[in-house]
């Protein structure tokens, strides 16, 4: 991939992301909410919904574009050599290295979000320096396996050149599925980056926050959240591929 290439994806990636993950907030600080430990009135209800966007929009755009610049550069260096018959593969491989490397802007974003979002009374510079100062720049990557490993249970495919919103319409499926699939482990991510410090689940254990979300609450608490997350990331997923998709189009 050329450096004009790498900046497309980069643009691309960063204003599709910042425009979907605005868009969405509300629906995102409602799945929270439903997920967390206290229930959905005690962690605000619909008050506040905008509570945490500051992190969101500080974080969108870098790990956005970090996500589509890895992917793209990836996928072009795996390609050269490679048999047509490993494209699906390559793709797959090049998804999932976007992700890790992601997730290293992510995480931290999502940490403050999701407790300032759980806390609308708070705001989100009081919440990142209470983080800090209690638990040490480690704390802002609290919950980072759990959101690789969610991240990385599906790729997306993307094949032959189509219109966008053919990419579109293809990413609201798929992103839908994949979101309802995924849920228990998203259930998980929210419960190990709102535990208390020093608690069990705040250790990062995904299995063992998995246990207690299906010991205390059972098979709904595992779905938590489910009907907010479908709808926030297939939409999500048909704004972001087709604008993705358009923009690195014109722009290139």
């Amino acid at each position: 991939m050329d450096r004009g290439d790498f900046l497309v994806s980069l643009t691309a990636g960063g204003l599709a992301g910042v425009c979907v993950d605005l868009i969405l907030f509300p629906l995102d600080t409602v799945k929270t909410r439903l997920q967390s430990p206290q229930g959905f009135k005690k962690a605000g209800g619909f008050r506040g919904i905008y509570a945490g966007v500051p992190s969101t929009a500080v974080g969108s755009f870098p790990n956005a574009a970090a996500f589509f610049a890895t992917y793209e550069f990836t996928k072009a260096t795996l390609r050269k050599d490679a048999s047509p018959y490993l494209s699906p593969l390559t793709h797959m491989l090049a998804a999932s290295l976007g992700e890790v490397v992601a997730c290293l802007i992510r995480v931290p974003s999502e940490v403050v979000k999701q407790r300032a979002q759980v806390s609308p009374s708070s705001s989100t510079l009081r919440i990142l320096t209470n983080t800090v100062c209690e638990e040490g720049i480690l704390g802002l990557y609290r919950g980072y396996k759990s959101t690789v490993l969610r991240e990385d249970l599906w790729s997306w495919k993307q094949g032959h050149v189509v219109d966008s919103w053919q990419s579109a319409v293809c990413g609201a499926f798929a992103g839908g599925f994949a979101a309802a699939v995924t849920t228990p482990l998203d259930v998980a991510k929210t419960r190990i980056m709102l535990a208390k410090t020093g608690s069990r689940t705040a250790s990062g254990n995904v299995l063992s926050a998995l246990h207690q979300v299906w010991r205390t609450q059972g098979i709904s608490g595992l779905f938590a959240g489910v009907v907010p997350r479908i709808s926030a990331i297939s939409l999500g997923g048909f704004i972001f591929l087709g604008m993705y998709d358009k923009i690195r189009r014109l722009l290139l």
